[in-house]
């Protein structure tokens, strides 16, 4: 049976031939999957434009309305291992199809909804659908692609979440002035639609070969130390740019002496900039993924310092969080694909735990970041946590790049090292 740059002559063996290049142009099923990944990133934030309408509707709290986006992160977090292990003997064009129906249904509920509590129950049933389909594409994506541009892959699919807060969010805020915070979610659930009907016809039929697979072994996949060492930095790159993302507002306002009416502006150069550093990040990933996650690490723990210091100063502000988007997320598909190609014969399990890592980076960062408001460093505060968080990064990346140098014997025995194995690891 073929593999991408090597042949799988029996279980367990494989026979190299050559370097494979990187292709030209990524196949057309990535782009449908960033698609999708467009429309989840969209309505995991698209809540917080909507918060007053939504409570005043409903008769609660701004606060209470917030759990919305609260009970989203939560099932994003438990749902997408736990999904991943639900749907491991269903052929992964099913569970991408699956996903989108559910995802599409769990928005009706809510444009149709009167009660808070179904609100609640239906928004977690979005986020366990959102789990499902994002963990299962980014396998499908990086088999699609193959090892030669495997982080490139997934940095297209990543950066339809990232458009999101470029493009989907205003956008669905806008909607909710002009039709009632409704709007948005009909919306969202015919695009999920289109898009079931777009990911049936780009995915292709799926062997059932990997049905065999038990839950055991996946499992044993986490005995990996590699393995944790990546979720670890998911968890932390993401934790610290995100908890200063989250208190932005107040930071360019009160610090920076900015309009209101300008942050959101300000938030657009963020979100251009991160769509970027997944571009660019997974092209260089594919070259030089441990020099990427080091690199990037530490630009954005310099980036994050230097905006506690130069806070006071409006355009340098500016700059330093554009800065921050481009640099701070960029590492992200290479984090990944590492977590896939670590995962070894459990790749939808590994990458469904990148998912729960990075929303258990952004939940914690978030909180700790929100303490830090009431300390002596006030608006700066989560910007200095987010580079405590940031710095951390260093260790599993660092550590990750050591272990890979050690390895010269392993390497050499597969000709492309981990990449070529990642190949054989998923069916």
């Amino acid at each position: 049976m073929s593999t991408r740059g090597g042949l799988l002559d029996a279980p367990g063996e494989v026979r190299t031939e050559g370097p494979e290049r990187a292709p030209a142009r990524l196949p057309l099923v990535i782009y449908a999957l960033a698609l999708g990944t467009f429309l989840m990133g969209t309505t995991e934030f698209v809540v917080a434009g909507l918060l007053p309408q939504i409570a005043g509707d409903l008769r609660v709290s701004v606060a209470q309305a917030g759990l919305l986006i609260t009970v989203f992160a939560v099932g994003m977090v438990v749902g997408a291992p736990l999904m991943a292990m639900l749907t491991l003997r269903l052929p992964r064009r099913f569970t991408l199809i699956l996903a989108l129906a559910v995802f599409a249904v769990g928005h009706v509920i809510v444009a149709l909804g009167s009660s808070f509590a179904l609100l609640l129950a239906a928004r977690f049933l979005t986020a366990m659908a959102t789990g499902a389909f994002w963990a299962v594409a980014n396998v499908v994506a990086a088999r699609a692609a193959g090892p030669a541009a495997s982080s490139r892959a997934l940095g297209v699919v990543g950066s339809g979440a990232m458009l999101a807060n470029v493009a989907g969010v205003p956008a669905g805020a806008f909607a909710g002035q002009l039709m009632g915070w409704r709007g948005p979610f009909w919306a969202l659930a015919a695009l999920a639609v289109a898009a079931t009907v777009l990911i049936a016809r780009a995915v292709p039929h799926d062997a059932p070969d990997h049905q065999a697979v038990s839950v055991r072994s996946e499992v044993s996949a986490m005995r990996s130390g590699r393995l944790w060492l990546a979720l670890a930095a998911c968890a932390t790159t993401t934790g610290g740019v995100l908890s200063t993302y989250s208190y932005i507002a107040p930071l360019l306002t009160d610090r920076a002496h900015l309009a209101a009416g300008l942050v959101p502006l300000v938030l657009v150069g963020f979100g251009i900039g991160a769509l970027l550093g997944f571009l660019v990040g997974g092209r260089l990933g594919d070259v030089r993924p441990h020099a990427t996650t080091i690199v990037a690490a530490t630009v954005t723990t310099v980036l994050l310092g230097a905006i506690c210091l130069l806070s006071g100063f409006t355009v340098p502000t500016i700059v330093l969080v554009a800065l921050l988007g481009l640099f701070g997320l960029g590492a992200n598909p290479v984090l990944i694909s590492l977590a896939v190609r670590f995962a070894g014969h459990a790749p939808t399990l590994g990458s469904a735990l990148t998912v729960s890592a990075f929303n258990l980076g952004t939940a914690a960062g978030s909180w700790i970041a929100g303490l830090s408001l009431g300390s002596p460093l006030g608006a700066t505060g989560p910007a200095a946590v987010g580079a405590v968080i940031a710095a951390l990064t260093l260790i599993p990346t660092v550590t990750i790049a050591l272990t890979h140098r050690r390895r010269p014997a392993t390497s050499a025995l597969h000709g492309r090292g981990d990449a070529e194995a990642a190949s054989v690891h998923i069916p």
